[in-house]
């Protein structure tokens, strides 16, 4: 039972490393890409230029 002690705050703060690194992406829009997706999935020519 002494091992709890230890793996409860690490887990805590393993969850809240994956938190904040998931809130730092999206508040640096690197998610935005609404119309890219849907329309390369479909094209057969390669994008060798992505959008920045």
């Amino acid at each position: 039972m002494d091992v709890l002690v230890y793996l409860i705050p690490v887990s805590l703060i393993l969850g809240a490393v994956g938190l904040l690194a998931f809130v730092y992406t999206v508040r640096s829009n690197q998610y935005d890409d609404p119309e890219g997706d849907s329309r390369r999935i479909l094209s057969d020519e390669w994008d060798d230029h992505p959008k920045p």
